[in-house]
């Protein structure tokens, strides 16, 4: 029997980090620290009495113009089977087509997609990942969210050992800084405190092609499971040779914004690890159309942040990926999830696992209700 979408809750909500972080794009200049994390979510109820609820996020700035834009398209998906996920996601890209189908337009839309998601879960009585259709309960996890450059090696080398503590398998420290020197000073004191543990680092986007071929050979020797972002996102091409010269994997995808801009990798010839997110793709629905042609492709998986969603659909890739742990949006669910063993378990609960806790609440700046 089909169902009726009845009413959609748009909320508009601004997470303080504790503490502001830095990453090379700050140190060069590029950027201002990040002090917050603002989030779009969407609670779908149903004419039979079904819920769902997914989000989207932006950091630095569009977090408001998701929330406009999704308010401005969301109505035509009011009366719509939430079982039709991929043909309620075409209209909402119809509905908003005069601003393309990348960016802010697709960040919006993900946030009612991923709630789709969660509501087809969940009245099946699933987890998400065993909806998808899962091949294993747990993924690798790794934390990054202790190794950004405003903290001293001291201080890294500190969360590094409380994240292993709590049973995080790996560590991703940044690196990037005009300085490259400052770079390999530590890198290499925290490969030397780790020892041989899995280790990767994330240059975030700022080399140009000779220096990223410079950095990786000298990164070559510390045996990292990857070197993330060593040139601009878009670049593609350049990341494809990089995949091609270096023994290390080279992984990039975090930034881009649509099925296509990730398809430029696997046309260059890209052999690395791909690491899409789903708020910023568009939603679940992109992010499996571009896991399937990723897995064709033979590419590794390691999606970005937002664990809460990546952990399912990390859950259902093929080979064996990685998932990244940031514990920021901790505040706004009134779950959390499990990890011991160098490992992320997939919550036996229905949908996505996570209900919205009283401090999203109290931190929302706006909501508006749609139908």
């Amino acid at each position: 029997m089909s169902d009726k979408i009845r009413s959609l809750k748009l909320s508009h909500v601004v997470l303080p980090l504790e503490t502001p972080v830095s990453d090379a794009k700050v140190l060069t200049g590029r950027q201002k620290p990040l002090t917050e994390t603002v989030l779009l979510f969407v609670e779908i109820t149903t004419e039979d009495g079904f819920e769902g609820m997914g989000f989207s996020y932006s950091k630095r700035a569009g977090g408001p113009a998701q929330f406009t834009h999704l308010r401005e398209v969301a109505e035509v998906a009011i009366g719509q089977d939430p079982s039709d996920i991929d043909r309620i996601y075409q209209s909402l890209m119809w509905a908003g087509a005069s601003v393309g189908r990348s960016g802010v337009a697709t960040q919006a839309v993900a946030a009612l997609d991923v709630a789709l998601w969660d509501l087809k879960a969940r009245r099946a009585g699933l987890p998400l990942a065993k909806l998808i259709g899962a091949y294993r309960d747990s993924c690798q996890v790794y934390n990054t969210s202790g190794g950004f450059l405003q903290a001293s090696v001291e201080e890294i080398k500190e969360k590094a050992t409380a994240s292993l503590e709590m049973g995080i398998g790996g560590i991703k420290i940044k690196v990037g800084q005009p300085d490259w020197r400052e770079d390999l000073r530590r890198v290499e004191a925290l490969r030397e405190h780790l020892g041989g543990g899995p280790f990767m680092v994330d240059a975030n986007q700022q080399w140009d092609r000779a220096r990223a071929r410079r950095m990786c050979r000298e990164l070559e020797q510390h045996d990292l499971v990857w070197i993330e972002e060593p040139l601009d996102a878009w670049d593609a091409v350049g990341h494809a040779d990089l995949s091609h010269v270096f023994d290390t994997p080279i992984a990039t995808g975090e930034m881009l914004t649509s099925v296509p801009e990730h398809m430029a990798l696997i046309d260059a010839g890209y052999r690395g690890i791909v690491q899409p997110d789903a708020p910023r793709i568009g939603g679940i629905t992109p992010f499996l159309r571009f896991a399937t042609l990723a897995a064709h492709a033979g590419l590794a998986l390691a999606p970005h942040y937002a664990m809460e969603i990546h952990l399912h659909l990390a859950a259902a890739y093929p080979t064996e990926p990685w998932v990244e742990h940031f514990e920021w949006l901790n505040p706004l669910f009134d779950e959390r999830v499990d990890i011991h063993d160098g490992r992320m378990w997939v919550p036996e609960r229905a949908g996505l696992g996570f209900t919205l806790s009283d401090q999203m609440r109290a931190l929302t700046k706006e909501t508006v209700t749609i139908g």
